[in-house]
């Protein structure tokens, strides 16, 4: 899934102009950049959490000259799934089978539709 897809489906879900669901989504990854730039960790409960690990400084080669290259240490991000979500990767039909992408998409329309839901 791409960006302006992501963009596509909040806009459908939520049922708002896709200009006003880019705000959002581009606000949430500006946010999670923001937080990981500054040093903070980024849980999100049953999805997963962000955050930022240390790579020491090495010696590398440069590839097209095979030359040594000091390397300096950065920090790189990373980002660790919660349980729940490898539960819903891993469930059964596996990803990317059509039986599984059959039903996250009827399972989608489910809990997104309005109409489905009866009082």
């Amino acid at each position: 899934m791409t960006k302006a897809e992501l963009i596509e489906e909040v806009s459908r879900v939520v049922e708002m102009t896709r200009k006003d669901s880019e705000v959002i989504v581009e606000t949430i990854f500006e946010s999670i950049v923001n937080s990981l730039h500054s040093g903070d960790k980024i849980e999100i409960r049953g999805f997963g959490s962000f955050r930022t690990r240390q790579r020491q400084p090495r010696i590398g080669r440069n590839p097209k000259t095979g030359t040594r290259v000091e390397v300096p240490s950065k920090r790189i991000p990373y980002f660790k799934p919660s349980k729940e979500l490898r539960d819903l990767v891993n469930r059964n039909g596996g990803a990317g089978t059509p039986e599984s992408k059959e039903h996250a998409a009827s399972s989608a329309d489910h809990i997104h539709d309005p109409a489905s839901h009866s009082e």
